[in-house]
């Protein structure tokens, strides 16, 4: 039997580590820890994702023609599962497609009703869909809601704003604003600040997206602002706000409403 000295036997041994890519080096040994640092932050703090649709579905609307109802309820709840999304903001919507929608996906939600000529609108074409208004929709449970109106509004549709306290912490709004232009002094100039002033208020992780009708931002100064911009319809009026890490936007074309979708996805601060 052949005997090594010990010194010759861990020189050896560390040898064939090194030959076999098992021997890390210190900042080898860092990096990984660094990147299991990371995958678990990731775990514990997934992003954060949310699908905002204006669906044009009064049946009062000229573009209500396209939506070719109920096809427009089914891509509604096609994108929610496809994207795996955490909330959906609707505007222009239907209270009873929202319940729809949520049954179908397991979401819960919160609905908001458009005043119009001083009462609820009810939707039609057909008729029984309940009433038109503006949505939130999240995976997680909600918490607590509000909705208000603006202080102003153009021609006989009162314009409101919602949101929604989820059970992870987190607040989604949505509204759809006036359509008088955004020239100072507007309707739309007045809600915008006043949405603005809303949305700074909250004081927990929030994320904001609807239909504004204006390409400027209403969003506080410590909000990001995302667009729909390159989209192919109606570019540039549906703006996401918010206040989480590290924004994405993704753009997705739509068969059956006269709005591009967006998706954003964002990471929640520590």
């Amino acid at each position: 039997m052949i005997r090594l000295p010990l010194t010759r036997l861990r020189a050896l041994i560390l040898v064939c580590l090194g030959a076999a890519g098992l021997l890390l080096s210190p900042n080898a040994v860092a990096a990984t820890a660094t990147r299991s640092d990371e995958a678990r932050s990731q775990d514990a703090h997934p992003p954060y994702s949310l699908l905002q649709m204006n669906v044009c579905s009064s049946g009062y609307a000229g573009c209500y023609a396209g939506t070719e109802y109920p096809k427009i309820v089914d891509e509604v709840v096609d994108r929610i599962q496809a994207d795996d999304v955490n909330a959906v903001t609707l505007n222009e919507a239907c209270s009873g497609d929202v319940a729809d929608v949520a049954a179908r996906t397991g979401y819960h939600y919160r609905f908001a009703t458009v005043i119009y000529r001083g009462a609820p609108l009810p939707c039609k074409s057909p008729d029984g869909r309940g009433e038109f208004g503006n949505a939130v929709l999240t995976k997680e449970a909600i918490r607590a809601s509000e909705d208000a109106s603006y202080s102003v509004f153009s021609g006989v549709e009162q314009r409101r704003w919602i949101c929604v306290t989820t059970a992870r912490g987190l607040d989604v709004c949505t509204s759809h604003l006036s359509t008088d232009g955004e020239a100072p002094g507007t309707t739309n100039s007045v809600q915008c600040a006043e949405l603005a002033q809303v949305l700074a208020s909250r004081h927990r992780p929030t994320l904001f997206a609807g239909d504004v009708n204006r390409h400027a931002s209403c969003a506080p100064a410590n909000f990001w602002t995302l667009t729909d911009a390159a989209a192919t319809q109606a570019p540039g009026i549906q703006h996401v706000y918010g206040n989480l890490a590290a924004p994405t936007l993704e753009i997705e074309p739509t068969t059956y409403t006269d709005h591009d979708a967006l998706v954003v996805r964002a990471g929640i601060r520590n």
